[in-house]
């Protein structure tokens, strides 16, 4: 048993060691050749060393590096990966939510709710009625309300608040109407997008769709979200205080990251996502003295184990059970695409914007990211769909995540501003101190 336990744990630090090196060099070559997201590379490296392709090649007596799931009894159910090796992936998802968390302008947030949730809504509306639309249309499934088609709306509801904050980032436009906007927006897009989740893993769960399970898991995932997100915010000043009390080295990021993990707990205990614990969580504390002492040692936590995560997804992807569903991914992707244009370019010309700043936005909606392929990972795992829809839902967000930075730069470098009144924009765009807040 000893010596059975040994050889797991070697395995498993030698996975670790050629993920790491795997994520940084392809992350390095998407930032340096690509001139795109280091998380492209992350998740091509994940397919490609993954147990689908060059990690089932046996290394003699050692076997596989990642072995598939006929040949290792002891994966996760639906997960082609080791318990292991998968649960490292999920703690590197808490860290990433609870770093977007802490990175987010709570006052910013709340100043522009007002556009940024009929954006939002747009964004999250006709993306899932699309998505949920075309799976049926394309025979995966019967129904609307199958788990599938749910899915499948679900997924392309999200926006991912990492890409689109980095890009806006280093354009210098993170504080403009439409960058703040885009960003508020974004966060809404993935937590309606996770509870639609939660949604569908309920259903799934059940066997059964009603209007009252649906309005009963709705408004459990929505009440627990708001009242540990209000609950946060209020004793964040306390828990910050108490933790500046510590002197022992790394307590504050130890104590914070103990509190990221009970919020991601508490979220599954309640039948959630733990993303949303987490991301609760660090959202809580944006605004305290804590979230700036801890921006650099979360950095460090976050580049050292987030890469696991995104290389961990792509390892999940089948390419070649995704040779019957190729058509649809590129409808699916051409769909996800025009979804987040219109559903959220609409509402922002309905709230001031000019077509130029409407594109701004309906861009800046685009990528999927991180979040879903969290949200991915979690219907793989609970066997909310096969590998064929998994595959199609990486492809999009692959081809979303990619083609945000390349059409998004060139609308903010040609200039002009994107609201239709300069006096209203001049008046809705943050001070310059907090202006400053917004870019951290």
């Amino acid at each position: 048993m000893e010596q059975e336990l040994t050889e797991r744990i070697v395995h498993l630090v030698l996975q670790l060691a050629i993920i790491l090196v795997a994520a940084k060099v392809a992350g390095e070559l998407c930032l340096r050749i690509l001139k795109v997201p280091p998380v492209l590379g992350e998740l091509v490296a994940g397919i490609i060393i993954g147990p689908f392709a060059l990690g089932a090649i046996s290394l003699g007596s050692f076997g596989a590096l990642f072995p598939t799931p006929h040949s290792d009894g002891a994966t996760a159910a639906g997960i082609p990966l080791s318990p292991e090796l998968y649960a490292i992936a999920q703690v590197a998802s808490i860290v990433l939510l609870f770093a977007a968390g802490l990175e987010t302008d709570l006052k910013q947030f709340l100043r522009y709710a007002g556009p940024a949730s009929l954006v939002a809504s747009g964004g999250v509306l006709l993306p899932f009625v699309l998505g949920a639309g075309a799976t049926v249309l394309f025979g995966f499934t019967q129904s609307w309300m199958e788990p599938e088609a749910l899915f499948m709306g679900a997924i392309m509801t999200a926006t991912s608040i990492g890409i689109t904050a980095r890009v806006l980032g280093d354009l210098g436009r993170l504080d403009s109407p439409e960058g703040v906007t885009v960003v508020g927006a974004a966060v809404l897009d993935d937590v309606l997008g996770i509870m639609m989740l939660t949604i569908v893993v309920g259903i799934s769960a059940s066997g059964s769709v009603s209007p009252g399970g649906v309005a009963i898991i709705g408004g459990k995932a929505i009440g627990f979200w708001i009242a540990l997100t209000g609950l946060g915010i209020l004793v964040s000043m306390p828990v910050s205080r108490l933790l500046g009390w510590f002197k022992v080295p790394g307590a504050e990021l130890a104590l914070a990251l103990a509190l990221a993990f009970l919020g991601a707990a508490l979220a599954e205990g309640f039948g959630l996502a733990m993303i949303i614990g987490a991301y609760s969580m660090g959202l809580a504390l944006s605004q305290t003295r804590l979230a700036r002492e801890l921006e650099e040692p979360i950095t460090a936590v976050y580049h050292a184990l987030v890469p696991v995560f995104f290389v961990s997804m792509g390892m999940l992807v089948n390419v070649p059970a995704m040779g019957s569903a190729l058509l649809f991914g590129l409808v699916i992707s051409a769909l996800g695409i025009i979804g987040k244009l219109v559903g959220c370019g609409l509402p922002a010309l309905a709230t001031g914007f000019n077509l130029r700043g409407a594109m701004r936005v309906g861009v800046g909606m685009l990528p999927r990211g991180e979040v879903a392929l969290i949200v991915a990972g979690i219907g793989l795992a609970r066997g909310v769909v096969e590998q064929d829809l998994f595959g199609v839902s990486i492809m999009m967000t692959v081809v979303t995540t990619l083609l945000a930075p390349i059409l998004l730069v060139p609308l903010f470098q040609r200039g002009g501003e994107g609201h239709r009144s300069a006096k209203h924009m001049a008046a809705a765009s943050p001070a310059p101190d907090e202006a400053g807040a917004g870019g951290r």
